[in-house]
Parts: C-alpha cells; structure tokens; sequence
C-alpha cells in the first residue's frame, strides 16, 4: 500500500472541514464576511515593522470546547472554530459565550518547513485575551496575561517528527476581572458591547537564528536630522554587532554600527517629512552579526516626523506637527465589526474604515479603548492619518463604569488591578513604539478606572519623550501631561480652558440615523440625538462643525467626533456597522471638516 504525506493528509481533512464552515447567527454581516475562505484567513504577513521573508500562518479551522473554569483537557471537543475570531463572534463559526466561570480549550495541528530544521521557531499570537496557557506535544510552554499585546514563544525543543499538536486554554472574565477590556461587558447594552474571549489575532509560526534581533525601537528627530535606533536581541555575546540602514527607496541614504546594546544614530539629511498630506515612508534594514557572518536580518521602515506644542503670540498653547501649528481632527474609532466582533474580517476590511476617514477629510484618528493588530497601524503610516492611541480601560470595580463618575476623585484599585494595567500599558507602548503614525497616547478615558494619574502620566511620558500625552481624556483632570480633554455632547463646547497646555475637545457630536436593514438591535438602537434622513444628519454635522470653527479660533486644537462607524446599539456613526452605506453626504462632510482643520491659519 502506497503511504499518504501527512501534508496530503492535512490538506484533504481541511477541505472537509472548511466544507463544514459558516458563520453563525443572523446579525447583520459586511461585504467582506460574504466571502471568507477558512482557508485563507487573513494571510497577510502580520509583523509589518519587523519583517523576515519565512514565516507559516496558523489561522484557519481548529478543535475547540467551552468547559467549566478549572476542567481538565477536553478528551473529546465541541467543534470547529475559525481561529482568529472570538469564540462569540459569528465569523468563528460558534457564536457561543463563554464567561468567566468557563474556560475555551483549543487544539489544532501543524507541519514545521523542512528546511527551518537548522532554526529556532517561534510561536507568535497577535493578541488572545485574556489569559492564555500554551502547550505543543502535551508539554505546557508558557501563559501569559493580556488581551491587546502581541507574544511568542521558543518551541523548538518541544518539536517531534512530523505533526506537532498545539493546546491552548483561555479564561477570559471580562467585567467580573481586573483585567483592560475596553467596551466588554457580559450584558451589553447601550455604549457597552459583546464579549471577546479567545484568539482574536493572527496565530503564526517564524523560524530565527539563534542570535536574532527581537524588537527595533526607531525614534525621529527632524531638528537634528536624525534617527535613533536601539535594538533588543536575543542570544548575543561579547563582540556582536547591529548594523542599520536607511533608504530612500533603493537607495542607500544612511548606515551605522554599534555593538549590540548601544543606540545608533543615522543622520537623514534633508529629512522628506511625514504628515497626513505627505506620508513619506523610509525603509529600513537591521542585520546582526557575529564573527562577521550575518546570523539575523529584518526589514522595516519609518518615518520623520515631530508632535510637540507650543505657545503662539495670542497666549495659545497649538499643538504642531513638523513645528507647524496644526489643527487634529478625526473620529472616535472603536474598531468593532458586526461579524469579527475585534478581528476585521480581512485585511482590505481593516485599512477601509480608515480609508473612509480620509474621505471625510480627516487627519487624525483617536482608536478608543482598543488597540489593534500591527497591520492597522502601518495601513495609518503608508495611507497618513494621525492617531491617538488609547488604554483600554477596565477593573471589575463598578464605579467606573458609571458615566457621571467625574467628582474630581481616582478609583482606587487593588494591587493586583494596579501590576495589570501597567503591565500592559507598558506592553502597549513597546508594541506600537516605533509607529509614525502615533502622536498622543491616552492612559485614561473619562474617569473610567482613572487611577493615580499623575504617576501613569509621568511615567509614560518618560518611557516615550517624543510623543505628547493626554492623561485623560473627558476625564478627572490633574495639572500633569500635555492636553486638557473635553467632552461634550451632542454639540462642541468649550467649558474649561487652561493657558499652560492644548485644549482639546476630546469627544462630541454623536448624530444618531437608524437604517433599516443595517442594524445590530433593529428595535433597540440609540445616538445622543437622532434624525430621520441623510440629508438632516449631514445639515446637522455641518452646523456643529461651524460651532467648532469659532472654537479653534478661541483655543482648542484638535477635536474627535462620534463616531467612525455604527457600533452594536449606537447608530450615530458615519457608516452603518456593516459599512455597507454612508450615512452622511461626503463632500459636504469633507468641505466642513476642511474648513474646521484650516481655521488655524486664519
């Protein structure tokens, strides 16, 4: 009897199983979702600023089984989950919830390349939230706590012959945890959405050198025409050395060395600036060497620009960008999808609704309460579009979720709800650190687990001097970071003003319009005020945006609208939640946003 390959043998059991695949319930889906292949998902390579050209996706069909918290490996599984969307999303295949008195077991096999024998290979997940335990042939490899940072581990000494096995389990406790968790809530309603629980990012596998280089960390400075670079790796010694390349397009423009732990300094002379007007990119390449062979090379790429503020003759304090006074405005982007809950169903879906924001003459976005997988990020780099990058808020205390908790007092949260947050805000900032795109990070929203604030503040402005911070936004202000965040609903007001840093108005607007055909709770759907028709919502957007010019004149700088698009029972996005129709006239929309961006100048 001829012998089958275990490849073949995986490839017909796949297409068996795919066969069997289909998103679950009846909520309302996008484009996207109608044409999801199990076979193909998201197969984008998902590491776009530390880039290596061999690498193995993981995503696609795996066993999974929801047991109560504290059972032993599931024997015998429950079905097919569509890894990376979250056990409750329709996109998964299961739509189940899981809660915090349950745990969600996976398993799934896999094949090593031949030819990454001679190579140390990582196991990398995007993001599983929240509590995540591995383990590869039955032998237990390593957990780790967090819902929105990237992690990995070494698995080649738990590597056999042929098909390796992979577990994971994961408890996810949402409101009844200390844990970051942005919108989740185990009863939605209102501003709070579905849980998440599970693998929600890209799961893959890297092969690397012994000695390779781990994460790059680029910091521009277009005042002295330079780029720092510092490096961490992994397996050095005495004697390796890190060499660093910058390019304009092919061209070499720049190269140092040092070794390995030193910064490099590359002079970028007649720096081509980057800005939402002018998104210049610069490549970059890293190599390790030791003994002088190359033992590890990664691609990347960065851009030069600078986000400061300063005092104009009127007693202003404008934020700048390139030492230019420069109005930021954008949505409030929650980056939630009707069918992949967290996870975009593809990759075009992810870089659409920022896309969309450029259309709407935007320059900014501020991502609330969520952060999103690196290729989010780059898509902000290449298209131009500023961000602000908020902490996903979260404590199991109650009282932050209560809206009108603004009583000028800090929640005070036990030790451990403490190590979490500044473990993961700390994991946050390395993750996204070298990102152009990012200007202002945000470690609180409202008073929403707002916690001694100054010190957060403090310390994240030194962990990242070249960024500005706002401590909280809409929230308990204290005289510390860069920004005085207001909030104010539905229309934009200025009701506090402070002369030493920018005044922002942080949230307004929420213009609600119900579509028919387009909603999440077709009987159950809210904005903060609501309107009948497009033509009304837009008349409506125009009217604030005309209020909010005679305010940059008077102070602020920068200001965010509810929202990008409809979220679960809001319906007071610029698009529907499945993105299908634009709810407002866009030139209309466009012509106002240019002219509240433009009065700076005047």
């Amino acid at each position: 009897m001829k012998k089958i390959p275990i490849t073949a043998v995986l490839i017909f059991t796949f297409l068996g199983l795919a066969a069997q695949w289909k998103p679950a319930g009846n909520k309302i889906k996008t484009v996207w979702a109608e044409n999801i292949d199990p076979q193909n998902v998201l197969s984008e390579y998902p590491r776009p600023m530390m880039e290596r050209p061999d690498w193995k996706n993981l995503n696609g069909l795996w066993d999974y089984a929801i047991l109560p918290r504290g059972t032993a490996a599931p024997k015998k599984y429950d079905g097919k989950i569509l890894v990376p969307f979250a056990a409750e999303s329709s996109l998964s295949g299961v739509m189940n919830e899981v809660g915090d008195d349950h745990e969600l077991w996976y398993r799934t096999s896999f094949e090593v390349p031949s030819d990454w024998k001679s190579q140390n290979v990582l196991l990398h997940f995007g993001a599983v939230d929240w509590r995540a335990d591995i383990w590869v042939n039955d032998i237990k490899v390593g957990s780790h706590e967090g819902g929105y940072t990237p992690f990995n581990f070494d698995i080649t000494p738990f590597l056999i012959n042929g098909l390796q096995t992979l577990t994971v389990k994961v408890w996810d406790p949402t409101n009844d945890g200390p844990q970051p968790r942005g919108k989740q809530v185990s009863e939605p309603e209102g501003i709070w959405y579905t849980p998440v629980t599970g693998i929600w990012q890209t799961v893959w596998l890297e092969p690397v050198a012994q000695k390779s280089i781990n994460n790059l960390k680029t910091v521009p400075n277009i005042d002295t025409g330079t780029l720092t670079v510092s490096a961490v790796v992994k397996g050095s010694s005495f004697g390796d050395i890190l060499e660093v390349t910058a390019y304009d397009g092919s061209t070499a423009i720049a190269s140092s060395k040092a070794a390995v732990g030193e910064d490099l300094v590359l002079s970028i002379p007649n720096a081509k600036l980057w800005s939402p007007e002018s998104p210049f990119l610069y490549d970059l390449s890293a190599k390790l060497i030791s003994g002088g062979q190359v033992t590890d090379e990664v691609k990347s790429y960065f851009g030069m620009r600078k986000i400061s503020t300063k005092k104009n003759d009127f007693g202003i304090v404008r934020m700048q960008l390139n030492n230019k006074d420069y109005f930021q405005f954008g949505p409030l982007d929650q980056g939630w999808w009707p069918d992949g809950l967290y996870t975009a169903p593809t990759d075009e879906a992810l870089k659409y609704d920022i896309v969309k924001t450029k259309e709407l003459g935007f320059n900014m976005i501020r991502k609330h309460v969520k952060v999103e997988p690196a290729r989010w990020y780059a898509h902000c780099d290449r298209l131009g579009i500023l961000v602000w990058q908020d902490m996903p808020s979260g404590d199991k205390n109650p009282r932050w979720q209560n809206r009108q908790y603004f009583d000028g007092t800090e929640l005070k949260r036990s030790p451990e709800s403490e190590r979490i947050y500044k473990t993961e805000w700390e994991g946050i900032l390395n993750y996204l650190y070298a990102h152009p795109s990012i200007v202002v990070w945000v470690p609180f929203n409202e008073a929403w687990g707002q916690f001694k604030t100054e010190e957060i503040t403090e310390w994240t402005k030194a962990h990242d001097p070249s960024r500005l911070v706002n401590s909280a936004s809409g929230g308990n202000f204290y005289r510390t970071g860069d920004i005085v965040d207001l909030h104010n609903y539905p229309d934009p007001e200025m009701y506090l003003y402070d002369a030493q840093r920018t005044n922002v108005l942080g949230e307004y607007g929420g213009i609600g319009l119900p579509l028919e055909g387009h909603l999440w709770k077709p009987d159950n759907n809210w904005g903060y005020v609501k309107f009948k028709n497009s033509k009304e919502t837009t008349a409506e957007y125009v009217k604030y945006a005309n209020d909010l010019k005679k305010l940059v004149k008077a102070g602020f700088s920068a200001a965010v609208y509810t929202q990008t698009t409809d979220v679960e029972g809001e319906v007071n996005g610029f698009m529907t939640y499945d993105r299908k129709v634009d709810k407002m006239n866009i030139p209309e929309v466009k012509k106002a946003n240019l002219e509240v961006i433009n009065a700076i100048k005047d």
